[in-house]
């Protein structure tokens, strides 16, 4: 089992999360203007890419908050977790601050 580290409980083991979709999609400015396959669009398509990629993550059996983590999409390897509005781990590492 893998652990994931929640930004305010400390890491703790996967089952007591649940993932969220890609992190940063912007909502609409204009949603009444939308016609029908505009919003599939904004709500079904995503990316998926190969390696690392910034996806929201809920620690839904603990604290019960939100938080944006980075994660390899081949290893599953987290890269790093962090809350919302804070750098991203590789900001972190640019500026020389722990993760």
């Amino acid at each position: 089992m893998q652990l994931i580290s929640c930004p305010w409980c400390g890491p703790r083991e996967e089952t007591e999360f649940h993932y969220g979709g890609q992190a940063f999609v912007e909502y609409p400015a204009r949603p009444a203007d939308l016609d029908d396959v505009e919003w599939a669009h904004f709500l079904f398509f995503r990316a998926n890419p190969r390696g690392e990629f910034a996806e929201r993550w809920s620690h839904s059996a603990g604290c019960r908050r939100w938080f944006n983590a980075v994660r390899d999409t081949v290893s599953y390897q987290f890269a790093g977790t962090y809350k919302p509005g804070d750098p991203t781990p590789k900001q972190q590492q640019k500026n020389g601050a722990v993760q």
